[in-house]
C-alpha cells in the first residue's frame, strides 16, 4: 500500500505503534516527559485516530491507511497558515516530540506546501509546557511606524531573534546598526537592551508593537534628537570632517567631563572596540556592580557621533544624565575633577562589559616566601577570574606592594592590579608670602616684602624672616589680616602659617613692646585703631548719622603713663603726620570768639573738657554723656581680645570691597557740656574725634573717662578716629595714605625649577611609613603597626594613565601645585622601573608614546579643563577646548597645566593613515554651547609653550 502511494516501505505496524506510542523507558514515544527548550509538533487529531486504527488493524493493506499527514483543519486558511484560535488538545490535535514527528513524516509524508507546526517547550513557573500559541508581534521601523508587519515568536526565543527577523523583513544592510524598542499601551517606548533575554523574560505579549531604529550616518539615533529640524539633520549628515575631530558642548561647568571624554575618545583600541560594535556581544546586564549596560551604551553613542565625521561639535547631555543617574556626586552643574570622572567611567565601563557573568569567591593566599613570579601570576589569574573586560585588557597593570613590620620585621608581599598611576609631585617645604611692613616711624611708608617661609611654620617664623629685611626684632612685630579697612584677624605668634591664605592681605606692624611678654605687665598698650568718616543721615530731627570705614587700620603702641584721651589724640596725630596735615594757626583760632569763653569752658587742646564737677556728667570724646557699658558690650565680651577674629566678617568674597556704612544709634539730648564743646569747637578745630568701638569698627562702645581724662576700656581696646567729611577732604591726603614702597626683595621672583616625569615616578616607588589613620595589621605581632610600604611596578598595560597629583592636601596646607612637569611626547622608557624579569629584549615593550593630556587651569576652587589629543587616524595633535577644536604642534603640549597623561605602548601603536585634515574641522565651535563662569576658555593664539601657562 505504501509503495503504491510513492512512500518508502514502512516498518511493521506493531513497530510503528511502539515507536510512536512508546513502550517502556527505553522507547518512551510521545508519552515521554517534556524538557524545556525542545521542539514538539502539532498533529491533527482526526489523522492521528485514523493512523491508530490503521496500525491496530494489523493489515498493512487496510483501507484505513491514513495517507499523508494533513493538518489543514488546524489552520484558518491555506495562505497564511495561521493557527485557529482556541484549539483543544486531544480533541483537535495532539502533541508529539520531534523524533516521533520526523518518523511519521518519513513514513507517510506531509501534504504539499503545508508547514510543520513546530512549537517549543517553555518553563513557566517551574512547569514545562508546550506553547501552542506563539507571541505575535507587530514589527515596524522608526521611520515608518504606520506600516507594521506581523511575526510570531516563541516565548523562549531571544530578543536577538526578533531583531534578526525585523532586519530581514525590512531588508536592513548588514553594516547598519539597529536597536529595538517596545511600545507600551500608554504610547511610551522602552528599550529592549538585553538581546540575550527571552521573549518571555522581556514580558512581550501578542499584539505589542516592536519598533526597530537604525543609527544615522552621523552616529546619532533618530529618537535621541526629535527636536532637530529635518533640514538641520540633512546639514549634519552632509558635513564631512575628520573623524574624531569633534568638540563637546559645555553644558555648564562640564569642562571636566569633556576633557576626560576627549582623552578616552583618542585611546585607539578602546575607540575601535566601540566603533566595530564588539561591545554589543559583551554587554553585562546582570552585573550587580554595573549600570545595566547603560553607561557603556551611552558612551558608545558618544563615540560613534564623535567619529562619524558628520559633527563639528555635539551636545553630551544624554551621557551627562546617565552619569548623574548612577553617580549622584556628578548631578547638577558643579565643577568636578576630570580624574575623578575618568576613574568612575573606567570602572563603570569595566563592570558593564565584564565578561564574567557570575563572580566566584577567591581566597587570597599569602606569598609565604614563594617566588615573585609565581605569586604575581597567581594574583593576575585570580583578578581575571572575576574581572575580564576590554578595560582590563587595555588599562590594567600590576603593582608589587611590600610591607615591613617595624617591630618584628615581618615582610608581606602582595600583587595588586591598578588602572592608573597617581604620581606625586615633589612638594617644596617652603612657601612664598607677600606682606606689608608698617614701621613705627611716621615718615616711612609701608613696605612690601616677598618672604620665603616654611609651610609648616608659625607666625613667629614669618616675623623672624621679615626681621632679617628690616632689622626690627621679631618679638616687636604684630601680624594682622586686613580686610575691608578693618582687622579681620590679629594673629598670635604661635599660630600656624597654614591659617594664612595666599590671597589674604597681611600687614605686619612694628610695636614698641615685646609680643612675647605678658600684656598686663608691659609698659605700653597696643591699640587697634580704625579710621571712620561720619556721614549725615536723614530723619526728622537731622541728628541721625552713620560711619564709613576708610584707609588702613593701625596698631599703635601707647605708653601706659600716656593713656589719656589728650595724649592719644596727639599720638595719633603724630602717627598720621605723613599724610595728615595739621591746621595752621589762622585755621585753629577763630577771632569771632573772645578769650573769656576759652577760660570759661577750660578746653583741653584736643577739645575734651577737663576738671568738671563730680555732680556733672562726664562727656565722652563724642560729646555724649558717659553711661554704663552698653548691653551690646556685655553680650560680646570676646571683643576684648585683640587676638581673636573679628565677628561678623565671615566668608569674605574678596579683598577690599566697597566700604560698609553702618548707622549708629541716635545720641542723647544735648547737655550743657555738649553746648560748651560746640562753642569751643568754634575756637579750635578738631581733625577727628575718638570713639571706643567693637572689633568690626561698626558700632560704638561707651568708654568711661575718669576726671583726669584717663582712657579706661570696659570691654575691649578698639579705637575709632571719626572724621568729619570736610575735615577729611581738607587735611587727609588719600594718595599719600595709600602709598607704599617695594623692598628690593620684590624684584626677585622665586623660580620653581621644572621636574621630570621620571622624578615623579621615583617618588611613587619611594619607601613610606603608613599614617596613623591607616595602620597595617601584622599577623605576627597580632596588632596594627605603622609599617613601611613600598610600591613597585611589576607589569604595565597597553594604555598607561599617569595622574599627576597637583592638588595637595596636608594637615598644614591645601594648594594646587603649578610645577612644570617635563614629560616626553615619545620614548617614555619604563625599563628601569619594571621589576618583572625581562625575558623579551624587545625595547618597544617598555617604551611609551604620549596620546592625550587632560589640562587644568586655575586654582583649588575653580578652573577650566581642556585636552590635547593625538588623532589615531592622522597622527595630528589637536587641542579640545569644549566645543572648540584646533590643530596644534607637539611643542605646545607640555605646560604647567598638564594633569592626566595618557601613554600607549609603542609595540601597539598603529601607523597613522596620513589623512588630510579638513579646514572646516579646525577652530570649530558649537553655537549652542555655553559654560559656567569658571569655565571660560582661555585664548590660545600663540605657538610657544608658554601660551598655555596661567601664571
Amino acid at each position: 500500500m505504501a509503495a503504491e502511494r510513492g512512500l518508502p516501505a514502512l516498518p511493521g505496524l506493531e513497530a510503528q505503534r511502539r515507536q510512536v506510542e512508546g513502550e517502556g523507558p527505553e522507547q518512551p514515544g510521545r508519552e515521554r516527559p517534556l524538557r524545556a527548550g525542545e521542539k514538539w509538533y502539532l498533529l491533527e487529531n482526526h489523522w492521528y485516530k485514523q493512523w491508530r486504527a490503521y496500525v491496530e488493524s494489523g493489515d498493512q493493506n487496510s483501507i484505513s491507511f491514513p495517507g499523508r499527514i494533513n493538518n489543514a483543519e488546524l489552520f484558518e486558511d491555506t495562505e497564511s497558515y495561521r493557527l485557529k484560535d482556541r484549539l483543544v488538545e486531544h480533541e483537535e490535535y495532539i502533541l508529539v516530540p520531534e523524533e516521533v514527528w520526523n518518523k511519521l513524516v518519513s513514513w507517510y509524508g506531509l501534504e504539499h506546501d503545508q508547514p510543520a507546526i513546530e512549537r517549543k517547550v517553555v518553563d513557566l513557573s517551574s512547569m514545562q509546557k508546550v506553547e501552542v500559541y506563539l507571541v505575535e508581534l507587530y514589527l515596524c521601523q522608526h521611520s515608518d511606524m504606520d506600516n507594521p508587519v506581523t511575526a510570531q515568536f516563541s516565548r523562549m526565543d531571544i530578543i536577538e531573534t526578533v531583531l534578526k527577523e525585523a532586519r530581514r523583513q525590512f531588508s536592513v544592510p548588514v553594516e547598519a546598526e539597529t536597536r529595538l524598542w517596545v511600545k507600551n499601551s500608554d504610547g511610551s517606548c522602552e528599550r529592549l537592551r538585553n538581546l540575550q533575554m527571552t521573549v518571555l523574560d522581556a514580558c512581550l505579549s501578542s499584539g505589542q508593537v516592536v519598533v526597530m531604529e537604525t543609527r544615522s550616518k552621523d552616529g546619532t539615533w533618530p529618537s535621541s534628537r526629535p527636536h532637530i529640524m529635518k533640514n538641520s539633520l540633512e546639514e549634519e549628515e552632509l558635513y564631512q570632517g575628520q573623524p574624531g575631530v569633534c568638540g563637546l558642548t559645555n553644558l555648564g561647568n562640564t569642562c571636566f567631563m569633556n576633557s576626560a571624554l576627549q582623552c578616552l575618545s583618542n585611546v585607539p583600541p578602546l575607540t575601535e572596540y566601540f566603533l566595530n560594535n564588539r561591545y554589543l556581544d559583551e554587554l553585562n546586564f546582570s552585573n550587580p556592580l554595573g549600570m545595566k549596560g547603560e553607561i557603556a551604551e551611552a558612551y558608545a553613542d558618544l563615540i560613534k557621533q564623535q567619529w562619524s565625521g558628520h559633527h563639528r561639535s555635539i551636545v553630551p547631555r544624554m551621557f551627562k544624565t546617565k552619569v548623574g543617574h548612577f553617580a549622584s556626586q556628578f548631578l547638577g552643574y558643579q565643577q568636578h575633577d576630570s580624574q575623578e570622572l575618568l576613574s568612575f567611567l573606567l570602572d563603570g565601563l569595566h563592570e558593564d562589559l565584564n565578561r564574567v557573568k557570575k563572580k566566584e569567591y577567591i581566597e587570597l593566599k599569602d606569598a609565604a616566601g614563594r617566588p615573585d613570579e609565581e605569586v604575581a601570576e597567581e594574583a593576575w589569574r585570580n583578578h581575571k577570574r572575576r574581572n575580564h573586560s576590554i578595560i582590563v585588557d587595555i588599562f590594567h597593570g600590576l603593582f608589587k606592594s611590600t610591607l615591613v613590620c617595624p617591630e618584628c620585621g615581618k615582610v608581606s608581599v602582595t600583587f595588586d592590579p591598578f588602572c592608573y598611576l597617581s604620581a606625586p609631585l615633589p612638594i617644596s617645604k617652603d612657601r612664598v608670602m607677600e606682606v606689608f611692613f608698617v614701621s613705627m616711624e611716621p615718615s616711612k611708608k609701608p613696605e612690601q616684602h616677598r618672604l620665603i617661609v616654611p609651610k609648616a611654620g608659625k607666625v613667629l617664623d614669618l616675623c623672624h624672616t621679615l626681621s632679617k629685611h628690616t632689622g626690627v626684632p621679631a618679638e616687636r612685630m604684630m601680624v594682622a589680616d586686613v580686610f575691608s579697612h578693618r582687622f579681620y584677624k590679629i594673629y598670635q605668634m604661635e599660630e600656624s602659617l597654614s591659617c594664612i591664605l595666599d590671597r589674604d592681605d597681611i600687614f605686619i606692624y612694628e610695636v614698641s613692646v615685646s609680643t612675647l611678654e605678658d600684656p598686663a605687665t608691659a609698659d605700653a598698650v597696643v591699640l587697634p585703631v580704625y579710621l571712620r568718616e561720619r556721614t549725615q543721615g536723614r530723619d526728622y530731627s537731622n541728628t541721625y548719622y552713620g560711619v564709613v570705614l576708610f584707609g588702613h587700620p593701625l596698631l599703635v603702641s601707647v605708653p601706659r603713663d600716656q593713656l589719656s584721651w589728650d595724649s592719644l589724640y596727639q599720638l595719633l596725630l603724630h602717627r598720621l603726620s605723613r599724610y595728615v596735615t595739621r591746621p595752621d594757626s589762622e585755621e585753629e583760632d577763630d577771632p569771632s570768639e573772645d578769650d573769656e569763653e576759652e577760660d570759661l569752658y577750660n578746653k583741653r587742646p584736643n577739645g575734651l573738657s577737663e576738671g568738671e564737677d563730680d555732680d556733672e556728667e562726664e562727656t565722652t570724646a563724642e560729646g555724649s554723656t558717659s553711661q554704663e557699658p552698653s548691653s551690646e558690650a556685655e553680650e560680646n565680651p570676646s571683643d576684648a581680645s585683640v587676638g581673636e577674629e573679628a565677628a561678623g566678617v565671615e566668608g569674605r568674597p574678596s579683598p577690599s570691597p566697597a566700604p560698609q556704612q553702618t548707622p549708629s544709634s541716635s545720641p542723647s539730648p544735648p547737655t550743657a557740656n555738649q553746648a560748651k564743646r560746640k562753642c569751643c569747637q568754634k575756637r579750635r578745630k578738631l581733625l577727628f574725634t575718638l570713639q571706643a568701638v567693637n572689633s568690626n569698627g561698626t558700632s560704638d562702645r561707651m568708654a568711661a573717662q575718669d576726671e583726669g581724662s584717663t582712657v579706661s576700656f570696659n570691654s575691649q581696646p578698639y579705637i575709632a578716629m571719626d572724621w568729619d567729611s570736610n575735615m577729611r577732604k581738607r587735611y587727609y591726603d588719600e594718595a599719600e595714605a595709600e602709598g607704599y614702597i617695594k623692598h628690593e626683595c620684590m624684584d626677585v621672583t622665586p623660580r620653581k625649577n621644572p621636574v621630570k616625569l621620571q622624578e615623579c615616578l621615583e617618588l611613587f616607588t619611594t619607601v613610606e611609613t603608613l599614617e596613623e589613620e591607616n595602620p597595617w595589621y601584622c599577623p605576627t605581632c597580632k596588632k596594627h603597626q605603622l609599617a613601611t610600604k613600598k610600591l613597585d611596578l611589576w607589569s604595565l598595560p597597553e594604555i598607561l594613565i599617569i595622574h599627576l597629583k597637583r592638588f595637595s592636601y596636608t594637615k598644614f596646607s591645601r594648594e594646587k601645585l603649578d610645577t612644570l612637569v617635563e614629560f616626553p611626547v615619545q620614548d617614555l622608557d619604563f625599563s628601569d622601573f619594571i621589576l618583572k624579569p625581562q625575558k623579551d629584549k624587545d625595547p618597544t615593550l617598555y617604551k611609551y608614546d604620549l596620546i592625550a593630556v587632560s589640562n587644568h587651569y586655575g586654582g583649588l576652587r575653580d578652573g577650566h579643563y581642556t585636552t590635547f589629543a593625538r588623532n589615531k587616524d592622522s597622527g595630528t595633535w589637536f587641542y579640545f577646548d569644549d566645543s572648540s577644536v584646533s590643530a596644534v604642534s607637539k611643542v605646545q603640549i607640555e605646560s604647567k597645566a598638564a594633569y592626566v597623561l595618557f601613554y600607549q605602548r609603542q609595540d601597539k601603536i598603529r601607523p597613522p593613515l596620513l589623512l588630510a585634515v579638513p579646514t572646516s574641522a579646525a577652530g570649530a565651535r558649537d553655537q549652542d554651547g555655553g559654560g559656567g563662569s569658571c569655565c571660560e576658555p582661555h585664548p590660545r593664539e600663540q605657538a610657544s609653550r608658554d601660551f598655555m601657562d596661567v601664571d
